[in-house]
Order: C-alpha cells, then sequence, then structure tokens
C-alpha cells in the first residue's frame, strides 16, 4: 500500500511503477487478513523499478518485472531512506547521507552504513506486486 502522498492507503500495482524514477513508500498488506501493516516505521519498505536486465545477479532473482522492494530503514542509524539520487540512480538517507545502489542488491556505495538494506522477494501474482518471500535480513542497525 502507498504510504504517502494523495495515493496513501491505496494498492500499489506494478503499472504505478515507473522506470528509474524515486521510490515508492509502502505498507506491506497481508493478502488474508488485509491488515496493512503500518503500526511500526520498521516494516516500511521502498520499492523501485529498472529494466530487469539492469539488475546484477544477485538482484535480479528477487526483482517482479524489474521491481525491487527493500527495508526503508538505514542500516546505520535507523533512519528512513527516503532520498533519492535520481542522476546516479542511487538510493540516499539525508540523516548521515548514506547511499545505496538498489540495482546491486543496495549495497553500500557511500557513507557509514555498515550493510545493504534487506531485500524482500517480490512476484507478480494476478497483475498484483506480491510478496514472494520474508525480508532476506535484519531491518536497521541490527546484527544479521
Amino acid at each position: 500500500m502507498f504510504a504517502e502522498g494523495d495515493r496513501s492507503g491505496r494498492e500499489i500495482k506494478p503499472e504505478d511503477m515507473v522506470l528509474g524514477e524515486q521510490q515508492i513508500m509502502a505498507w506491506p498488506l497481508d493478502p488474508a487478513s488485509k491488515e496493512v501493516r503500518s503500526g511500526s516505521r520498521l516494516n516500511e519498505i521502498l520499492l523501485l523499478r529498472f529494466e530487469p536486465d539492469t539488475l546484477d545477479e544477485g538482484t535480479r532473482p528477487y526483482a517482479a518485472d524489474g521491481i525491487v522492494a527493500y527495508s526503508a530503514i538505514c542500516k546505520h542509524a535507523q533512519c528512513p531512506v527516503n532520498g533519492w539520487n535520481r542522476e546516479k540512480q542511487l538510493l540516499h538517507c539525508f540523516c548521515h547521507a548514506s547511499e545505496y545502489d538498489p540495482r546491486k542488491s543496495a549495497a553500500v556505495v557511500s557513507g557509514p552504513a555498515p550493510r545493504p538494506l534487506p531485500i524482500l522477494p517480490l512476484k507478480i501474482v494476478d497483475g498484483a506486486l506480491t510478496v514472494a518471500a520474508p525480508l532476506r535480513g535484519k531491518v536497521g542497525n541490527r546484527s544479521v
């Protein structure tokens, strides 16, 4: 579900995702209970879309039609990763300037973050963006 803006609370569809544009901040939705998991900022995820062939070998298996999802919580000080460097195509944390490459498993490219952001495996089922498996890694600055 969209976490913010004029579409807040609406389901995110693959067609909502624009190639190479800023991440969409989202809350996971439990498909069985229809509960939006917005009770903790640690649940927030970010979504981006790229050409599938621009994703590295470590990222591509977890993407759905070029759409990738990561924890939105910085691995340094648990600030939100809500900045986007469009020119470099990098995620940016404004708290301490960590940058992550979402096409390379959210690898840290600068700043004090010690590890990549955890990736959330995705799939598309009946035209809907769906979680394929649990988040791969721990959220925030907790140990892996």
